[in-house]
């Protein structure tokens, strides 16, 4: 199987874009439908974790969306570096929490890799303390 950096980086571009426009079913859309996800953080926050199927893809954002205060998120795509099927967006997100009022910044990596044109990995890394305080009511 070749790996088509070409294709990689226009998949890459869908799943930001319609990431910018929360478009949850979209990005579902784009993952292949056994999937390596990660997101690491806290298990008390109900995005986090392992997902291994397609259809687990748009509740990841759904879930997650709510807990931020609508027009106060920022992303900042800073670099896309793609090499064959491997795909690294780096960028900063910066959210306010709902229910805390916190805003909290991290810089973020996110390791996608494409197979036949479709996503079958993404590996979130990220500050997760900073997200964890965030949520912090003390």
């Amino acid at each position: 199987m070749a790996i088509d950096t070409q294709t990689s980086r226009a998949v890459a571009e869908q799943f930001v874009e319609r990431l910018g426009g929360q478009d949850q079913d979209g990005i579902q859309e784009l993952f292949a439908a056994d999937i390596d996800w990660h997101v690491p953080g806290n298990d008390e926050l109900p995005w986090t974790g392992r997902r291994t199927h397609r259809e687990e893809v748009a509740p990841y954002f759904t879930t997650m969306w709510p807990h931020f205060v609508p027009g106060k998120s920022k992303v900042v795509l800073e670099r896309v570096i793609v090499d064959g099927g491997d795909v690294m967006l780096l960028g900063v997100f910066t959210h306010t929490v709902a229910s805390t009022g916190k805003e909290f910044t991290t810089p973020s990596a996110m390791h996608l890799v494409v197979e036949d044109g479709e996503i079958v990995r993404m590996h979130l890394y990220e500050d997760t303390l900073s997200v964890d305080q965030a949520f912090n009511t003390d």
